[in-house]
């Protein structure tokens, strides 16, 4: 997960491992213009939910803070989310199409990466038609990008392999609590009836929370960060992930609890949906914003189900500070509320 608000921090359990100063020193030593290379601020960066993230100053002699650098720190027990090295790969991939930062240096529970000058968006800005507008082109861009690997749609693996996860280091009251063993049978009900073949797949973020997504507010220019999640899916899929994350503010006193009456609205969503499609040329037809539009509303179940069963495993993984158990609760919460909704059958009950 991405980050914004610069805060100084004092907490020693945000300090840099040793071999990371080691490894700034050398990134700058070339750089004639700063008073010192071992002198650096570094500032927390508050949000992050998977990684610990740093921004690293350095004086330049005219006493002004000025070259900056990335530090990201890997959170304890997150591989079993993701494949690191495909992560990396993706990430250096990103960066020869010119899509985000530079990987400066790695270390082996971190690395080091370019400082985008631009703004980090916050929870507000998903209310901005303007920049909504520039984000759905941006997604359909990155969607059609052309990316090493299979392109075969990752989503319902991920689902199976994170319940397994999630089922191994549940005790059973907790399993119970959060139906563990019924949501095995939810998951391939939504498999079965949300695959199709009219459906568009392309290289997804996976994860298009706000806090993912910078504004170059001069140039108007978005450019969309963190890769961990990132594979081939359906492309309504990582519209509908975005949709959901409009309930999120990660910066709040309480960032676990969503507003899912923030989730937009079908005009916004329709607004959405046509500047995506039209991004790359011509002008789509009624009929194909409808399906588009239909598909992303049944992608939403996916989407709660996948991020509340990635809440219950960082529970048991991840020390970052954040409720993870109750934020898991309102994914599901909702997965029961909205299924009965968007696909129209009985199926099984939600919980009382």
């Amino acid at each position: 997960m991405a980050v914004t608000d610069d805060i100084v921090t004092n907490n020693p359990e945000d300090h840099l491992p040793v071999e990371v100063g080691e490894i700034l020193n050398s990134l700058v030593s070339g750089w004639n213009d700063i008073i010192d290379p071992n002198s650096f601020r570094v500032t927390a960066l508050k949000g992050a939910m998977t990684n610990k993230v740093f921004q690293i100053n350095w004086l330049k002699k005219t006493e002004e803070l000025g070259h900056k650098v990335l530090v990201r720190l890997y959170g304890e027990g997150v591989d079993v989310f993701f494949n690191r090295d495909d992560e990396i790969q993706t990430f250096e991939c990103m960066s020869k199409h010119g899509q985000g930062p530079l990987l400066l240096a790695r270390f082996p529970n971190g690395r080091i990466e370019e400082f985008i000058h631009a703004r980090t968006l916050l929870a507000r800005d998903m209310k901005n038609s303007e920049i909504s507008a520039l984000i759905a082109a941006k997604l359909r861009e990155f969607n059609d990008l052309d990316m090493p690997g299979p392109k075969e749609v990752q989503l319902w693996d991920r689902l199976r392999n994170w319940i397994k996860e999630a089922k191994r280091l549940c005790d059973p009251d907790e399993a119970k609590e959060f139906r563990l063993d019924a949501l095995e049978e939810e998951i391939l009900e939504l498999e079965t009836k949300l695959s199709g073949d009219h459906q568009s797949v392309g290289f997804c973020h996976n994860d298009l929370q706000y806090g993912n997504i910078m504004i170059d507010e001069e140039t108007s220019s978005i450019t969309i960060i963190d890769y961990e999640y990132a594979g081939f899916n359906p492309v309504a899929y990582d519209i509908a992930n975005h949709f959901c994350e409009m309930a999120a503010d990660y910066h709040s006193n309480d960032p676990h609890i969503l507003d899912f009456d923030r989730y937009p609205d079908l005009e916004n969503r329709k607004r959405f949906v046509h500047i995506y499609l039209s991004s790359s040329g011509g002008e789509p037809s009624e009929l194909e914003v409808e399906q588009l539009l239909n598909d992303i509303e049944k992608y939403t179940l996916a989407s709660h189900l996948l991020w509340g069963l990635w809440g219950i495993i960082s529970d048991h993984v991840n020390k970052i500070d954040f409720n993870y158990a109750e934020f898991a609760r309102q994914k599901f919460k909702q997965y029961w509320l909205q299924k009965f909704t968007i696909l129209g059958n009985s199926g099984a009950s939600p919980p009382v």
